[in-house]
């Protein structure tokens, strides 16, 4: 999907689409878009999961449709006409479709303008919000939308499996700092670096929250007892994974520490713009046992 909007690596920015599911209003990184287009005639596939609407094929290629307002606990046919579509994204590597009841268009805004929900908004490990913006006077919910497609297919989306056999491994301390704004994705990779061995892991939820707390040991004076590789997603509320590599990068202190780009967007334009901002690895999160073994290569020399 073309939006005509080239947005320049590490500058904190990104595009947004706005649409509507049951009469809310929600949001999806334009990053995540292969191509938005009107809904088609759809075959059902038998003992699919509840979720799932159905199938189609276009260009040669089977996609699979999942029901956002059945993925969300709303009411899947509105009082009012709407004009639904199809969202066709591409993240993990793997195509889907997604229908909504229509699209509003798009925004150009900063990460430092999307608010993550607190405990009152997301009160479990499930939520499918990971951030609030307000647009044009109305708030729009970020979607998670790789926890919805994991609840569809775990194999999918991020799991342990592709680990491997990560039993009686050495324990080893290194300290290591990961940032990850979804609350399931999080707790999945501290249970999977814990289990490979790594006993000194601290989740942050943000690249901001990463970024704070990189100064405070420089000031400290304590930096290299306290971070010896981090790990970032790509897109975060308050700032992106691309912010926070390039400011690393360019700061005296830090450039020498590892960065590990772990994100469900990891494709081949945006291998190229972490690739210029100086991330040492940039891994897909379906792959699991490839990330142990890049934490691997980095703290078990």
């Amino acid at each position: 999907m073309d939006t005509n909007i080239l947005l320049e690596s590490g500058t904190n920015e990104l595009e947004i689409l706005e649409f509507m599911v049951g009469g809310n209003y929600y949001g999806i990184n334009v990053a995540k878009i292969r191509e938005i287009i009107t809904c088609q005639e759809l075959t059902p596939i038998p003992n699919s999961h509840p979720n799932v609407e159905g199938a189609f094929s276009t260009r040669g290629e089977t996609i699979t449709v999942v029901n956002l307002a059945r993925a969300l606990g709303m009411k899947e046919q509105m009082d009012e006409p709407t004009q639904d579509m199809f969202l066709i994204t591409n993240f993990n590597m793997v195509n889907t479709g997604f229908h909504v009841h229509g699209v509003v268009g798009i925004h150009r805004v900063n990460w430092g303008q999307i608010i993550q929900p607190d405990s009152m908004i997301c009160n479990s490990s499930k939520s499918m919000i990971t951030g609030i913006v307000n647009l044009d006077g109305k708030l729009v919910l970020i979607l998670d939308f790789e926890a919805i497609v994991a609840e569809i297919a775990p194999d999918i989306g991020m799991t342990m499996h592709g680990a491997g056999n990560l039993e009686n491994r050495e324990t080893n301390h290194a300290p290591i700092l990961f940032a990850e704004d979804s609350r399931l994705l999080s707790m999945l990779i501290y249970d999977t670096l814990t289990k490979a061995g790594y006993v000194n892991v601290i989740p942050l939820n943000n690249g901001l929250e990463m970024w704070n707390l990189l100064q405070q040991y420089k000031k400290e004076g304590t930096l290299r007892q306290h971070v010896q590789c981090v790990v970032t997603d790509i897109e975060m509320p308050q700032m992106d994974g691309h912010r926070l590599v390039k400011l690393m990068k360019e700061d005296p202190e830090l450039k020498e520490i590892p960065i590990i780009i772990f994100s469900s967007l990891i494709n081949d334009d945006m291998r190229r713009k972490g690739d210029a901002l100086g991330a040492d690895a940039q891994l897909s999160k379906n792959q699991m046992g490839e990330f142990v073994d890049t934490v691997d290569r980095f703290l078990r020399k």
